[in-house]
């Protein structure tokens, strides 16, 4: 492909060389380059691409993007740009052909929901007959294949990749998460955004590495709402005002309140054995915008071509998933799921049997309590999970977590400090101790649990900690296993182990059946 192509809409100073030069391939990976490459000179946290040009230069890099000159043979083109990694978001989608212009994508950011919400609009827009394509922190989904995750916002040379792959499979859609480090860090940039979700901010990734303060991180969350049609946004967040600040978009809101444009009445807890949920009666109000949101590539399965669903309507909804969250979630996905004539059987269907997995996940082991496992690994997610679940009166609520080597041990304290207090039991174990004793990590949440009267016991070795757990269990308890959710592994000095929580629950109750 020839750079004057990639470079359309970048804006660019040529230093030396030629725009006519064909290209082979775009990296951002200095071991990757190869003859005829394109390559990157990214400034990271860690390490600066710009001090690799001798490498690539040498491996046959023929163009070299840049944010400073750069010494390089007469035959190299260096083209300067402001910044490298906008630069390379623009330029990746013009590699792959713009795909995302070929469907229709919906970006969701929030501290909380994301992951979540994402599978609802997901089961809900399947159920309507669409192909859609997933991109979120477990796994990118195209078509029946499942990609493991390693971020939540994958590099964008990456995200287009997927994106061209999506568009060639039929995808029609695209639903994924949108971090705020993908955000700040360009990973997004040039994404068309059809609708861009809000689900809630509070103080999260705040740190050295990654956002300076409560004020930046929000910052970064707003820039979704200046790079999307149409935002759906939750009414009820405090900060809702600043994530809007500059916005460009049409907006509709969700909530519990009853000014939001979608919102919910009548919640009630649902509750038995093994099983844990919420209902309410959705209320939409006609924004005047319920049809698609724009006449793109045709969507509708057959038959369903000329199906309008009423403007101006409202149905009961009940959830396999417990909490007020997942009201905001289910709700947001309706808020977007209206959007592309989705009738209310389907949605209601979608949203009844919609599963995340690691994600307040009902594991069935006894017809006496009730068993779960999550994803909740700081203090704040723990909260919010634990304080939902006593909402539901148990007999017992008990907690088995442990805390990540190698991180913050005011995540242990506070961890810790948040099961002590809201757990009837807290069973202390082994999540991913990378290179530190698991032990050491064990007593550093000890010292949070004692800042409380709860009650706890240790044992290390986790697979003996669940089965401690299930064979304990009492009626009318709901027992959570928190912190590893969809992984399938533990880490431990560098390597990763398989250790999958459904796999251990399947185990014990071979050896030792409830």
């Amino acid at each position: 492909m020839k750079l004057s192509k990639l470079l359309e809409r970048v804006d660019y100073c040529c230093l030396q060389g030629s725009v006519d030069v064909e290209v082979k391939n775009v990296i951002n990976d200095s071991r990757k380059v190869e003859e005829g490459s394109l390559f990157f000179c990214i400034r990271g946290a860690v390490t600066d691409g710009h001090k690799y040009v001798p490498d690539v230069v040498a491996k046959g890099a023929k163009v070299l993007i840049v944010e400073e000159p750069v010494e390089a043979p007469q035959d190299v083109t260096v083209v300067q740009v402001e910044d490298t990694r906008y630069a390379m978001a623009l330029i990746s989608a013009a590699y792959f052909d713009y795909p995302a212009e070929e469907m229709r994508i919906i970006g969701i950011t929030g501290t909380k929901g994301k992951t979540t919400t994402t599978y609802m609009v997901k089961s809900i827009l399947e159920s309507a007959g669409y192909k859609v394509g997933l991109i979120g922190t477990i796994e990118i989904v195209i078509g029946d294949e499942a990609i493991p995750a390693e971020h939540t916002t994958p590099e964008s040379y990456t995200i287009q990749e997927y994106f061209r792959r999506m568009a060639d499979a039929g995808c029609q859609i695209v639903v994924m998460e949108v971090s705020s480090q993908g955000l700040m860090l360009h990973r997004t940039a040039g994404i068309p955004f059809e609708i861009g979700i809000f689900t809630n901010i509070e103080p999260d990734h705040i740190g050295p590495a990654e956002h300076a303060s409560f004020e930046d991180y929000i910052e970064c969350k707003s820039r979704l709402f200046r790079q999307c049609r149409l935002g759906i946004v939750n009414a009820d967040d405090a900060h809702l005002e600043a994530i809007l600040k500059g916005h460009t978009c049409e907006v509709e809101s969700f909530g519990l309140s009853k000014d939001a444009d979608i919102h919910a009445e009548n919640l009630q807890l649902v509750s038995r054995p093994g099983y844990l949920g919420i209902a309410y009666h959705a209320v939409c109000r006609d924004t005047g915008k319920w049809q698609e949101t724009k006449p793109a590539k045709p969507l509708s399965r057959s038959g369903v071509a000329d199906y309008e669903v009423s403007s101006d309507t409202d149905f009961d909804v009940e959830i396999d998933i417990p909490g007020k969250f997942s009201v905001y979630n289910s709700l947001t996905a309706i808020a977007i799921c209206r959007h592309f004539r989705v009738a209310v059987d389907d949605i209601q269907k979608a949203l009844k049997t919609a599963k995340v997995k690691g994600r307040v996940e009902m594991v069935k082991v006894s017809d006496e309590f009730t068993l779960m496992i999550d994803y909740a690994h700081n203090a704040m997610a723990l909260e919010s999970l634990l304080t939902t679940l006593r909402e539901y009166h148990p007999h017992r609520l008990v907690c088995l977590f442990g805390c990540g080597g190698n991180r913050s041990k005011l995540r242990r304290y506070e961890m810790g400090e948040v099961s002590g207090r809201l757990a009837d039991l807290t069973i202390i174990t082994s999540d991913n101790p990378r290179y530190e004793k698991p032990e050491d990590i064990i007593a550093d949440i000890i010292t949070g649990m004692e800042k409380t009267d709860g009650k706890y016991v240790k044992i290390t070795d986790r697979k003996e900690a669940i089965a401690y757990a299930i064979h304990h269990g009492e009626p009318g308890d709901i027992i959570v296993l928190a912190g590893k959710g969809h992984e399938d592994y533990q880490e431990i000095e560098g390597k990763h182990y398989p250790m999958d929580e459904r796999v251990l629950i399947r185990e014990i109750l071979s050896e030792s059946p409830v």
